[in-house]
């Protein structure tokens, strides 16, 4: 089907063609990728445009001695293609198959696993500085987006990486399509020029000339800098200590090629700015990039995405209710690292522009920032991942937390996500979450439930976390009014015998299903903390079996938190933890994924009836 694509399996393949191949190559690429993610959903726009610059750095570099370092790893799809993994792309997110991200564990070219952003310079900076202590000449390359860029650890690295002198290429892969126009021949002619040993032994050598003579010096560096700021923006890393290069267009393989390939001779940091177009080659993606980064299976021919459910998800729900809340208070103001669609806030970002805020990928700042605005008597919500806020963690104790401050944590993505695996799993945000004094911290059952609690969480006058899961919930009918939940009081909703579950937040339905199995009492929880002590002992003395379930893991998590409580009141009675298991759960079907950790309402009855037979 594909005259060139059939051939090359290897980056040695690729190594083995001709220059005037590679266009088609990369036509191939294209085509392939639309047809491949038509079938599974991923990831399509940020790989169509990189498909050259892939190309161009297997082609240039000795993969995989030499080190390439993807920043979250949306744009790899091309990588894995080329990298003996064309016939896995059917698999792609599923259970069993190949993941969306790099990962260590499934091919030496992915040096890094990644799916969080701004980690490649940091990491690439590692691998060079290997190579330096073991007197090795292989290369480390971070190729990072400029979405990425804006996160703090990416400078961070780079003020490291600046001051160490190690052999470092960082690759910014520029889509904002606002910068193009400096983008053409004689740009592209200007980086080959300036990273090309002649200039850089120019350079070297004038130096060296004019060290006797230091005005002289300090005027050529003058001119050389004002001739450059001339024609690019690389003034801020040059500062860093880079040698900056671009920006160069991205498709332009020519360009790509030579100025790689001068690079890869160069000693020392060096810093190569390219700009792409997010959807390259297929029309539908570069006319609504947004709508395929991340897309479900598609008609390739049409474009068409099938539409979701008309029931509202629970990021939905969370965007309607920040709306409702903003328009009835207007000390309420909307926090989001970089995730306005993904959190739902493009409503609350429209109507309500001067209170919202995006800040970046830069989770840690948005947390401090918030507790700035909580200071000043705004009430402050800040939507994030679950995985996200991971990276935030010391602000939420040290800026948020120690001072009291109330601030609202819409927490999205709470427990397994599916296709997107391990790298953004929820898996431990009720463990670390409760064990922080002066957090209240809840987890719905049902989408009214959380429209109620995000209305509890911003009438305190402390931090609160509300944790909610992907996707949509039980269908239940949401009530326009909104009325504060009694703080740490959970419900009984099913009177049984013997057993008592107690389920915390997504685990209430299953819990139902398997209690009317085993006849059990079933108790929606509600608040991970403050747990609700009266009736965790009520339920303790009327029952032999006490049975926690919780989409979170079980370390630490809402189960440790009823054993900690009886211990606490003094009372002995069995208890029985489910959750997530002690280990990393791989991409694949979210329900599935449930089955296997036993957290469907047959594992629950299983667990239960193994429990009660010992």
């Amino acid at each position: 089907m594909y005259s060139l694509l059939d051939t090359i399996n290897t980056p040695e393949a690729l190594r083995s063609l001709s220059r005037e191949q590679l266009p088609q190559l990369a036509r191939e690429l294209r085509e392939f990728l639309v047809e491949s993610v038509s079938k599974t959903g991923g990831h399509l726009s940020s790989n169509l445009g990189t498909v050259e610059l892939t190309i161009a750095l297997h082609r240039v570099f000795n993969t995989p001695d030499d080190k390439l370092v993807w920043d979250v790893g949306h744009q790899t799809y091309v990588h894995k293609i080329l990298t003996e993994r064309r016939s896995a792309m059917a698999t792609l997110r599923m259970k069993g198959g190949i993941a969306g991200f790099p990962k260590r564990e499934e091919s030496p070219y992915d040096t890094f696993g990644t799916g969080h952003s701004s980690t490649s310079i940091s990491a690439a900076l590692g691998m060079a500085v290997a190579a330096q202590l073991s007197g090795s000449d292989r290369r480390a390359v971070a190729i990072i987006g400029d979405g990425a860029m804006t996160g703090g650890m990416a400078f961070e690295a780079l003020n490291n990486a600046g001051a160490m002198n190690a052999n470092l290429l960082v690759i910014l892969n520029d889509n904002d399509m606002s910068i193009s126009r400096p983008v053409g021949a004689l740009n592209n002619y200007l980086a080959r020029l300036m990273s090309g040993r002649f200039y850089a032994a120019v350079r070297r050598g004038s130096e060296k000339v004019l060290k006797g003579m230091p005005p002289m010096l300090e005027f050529a560096k003058r001119a050389e800098e004002h001739v450059k700021g001339m024609v690019i923006p690389g003034t801020m890393f040059e500062e860093f200590g880079f040698n900056y290069i671009g920006p160069i267009d991205g498709h332009d393989l020519d360009a790509l090629i030579d100025t790689l390939g001068n690079l890869r001779q160069l000693q020392g940091p060096q810093f190569l700015h390219v700009v792409t177009q997010k959807g390259k080659g297929y029309t539908r993606a570069e006319e609504d990039c947004l709508l395929y980064h991340g897309v479900s299976k598609f008609d390739r021919t049409n474009g068409i995405v099938p539409k979701q459910s008309t029931l509202p998800t629970y990021t939905q729900v969370f965007g309607q209710w920040l709306c409702d809340i903003a328009a009835q208070d207007p000390r309420v103001v909307g926090i989001t690292p970089a995730m306005c669609e993904g959190s739902g806030m493009s409503d609350f970002a429209e109507k309500f522009p001067d209170r919202y805020f995006d800040v970046g990928i830069a989770e840690q700042h948005a947390l401090t920032f918030a507790a700035g605005l909580a200071c000043e008597g705004y009430k402050p919500v800040v939507a994030i991942y679950s995985t996200f806020l991971q990276r935030a963690y010391d602000q939420l104790i040290h800026d948020i937390a120690i001072q009291n401050l109330p601030v609202v944590l819409a927490i999205d993505r709470g427990g397994l996500v599916g296709a997107d695996g391990a790298t953004h799993a929820g898996s431990f945000d009720l463990s670390f979450l409760r064990c922080i004094p002066n957090m209240t911290v809840m987890a719905p059952s049902d989408e009214n439930e959380c429209r109620q609690m995000l209305y509890t969480a911003i009438t305190l006058d402390t931090p609160s976390a509300v944790r909610y899961p992907r996707g949509l919930g039980a269908g239940v009918e949401i009530s326009p009014n909104m009325q504060a939940l009694p703080v740490g009081r959970g419900e009984v909703r099913r009177s049984g015998v013997r057993v008592a579950i107690l389920a915390f937040g997504s685990m209430l339905a299953p819990a139902l299903v398997a209690g009317e199995q085993v006849d059990a009492t079933v108790v929606n929880m509600r608040f991970v903390k403050p747990l609700d002590f009266a009736l965790v002992r009520h339920l303790a003395l009327e029952h032999e079996l006490l049975v926690t379930v919780e989409e979170n893991a079980v370390q630490g998590g809402a189960g440790s938190a009823v054993a900690e409580c009886l211990m606490q009141l003094n009372i002995v009675c069995p208890l029985l933890q489910l959750g997530l298991p002690d280990r990393f759960i791989e991409q694949g079907d979210s329900a599935q994924l449930l089955t296997d950790c036993g957290l469907d309402a047959a594992g629950i009855v299983v667990a239960i009836s193994a429990k009660l037979t010992k």
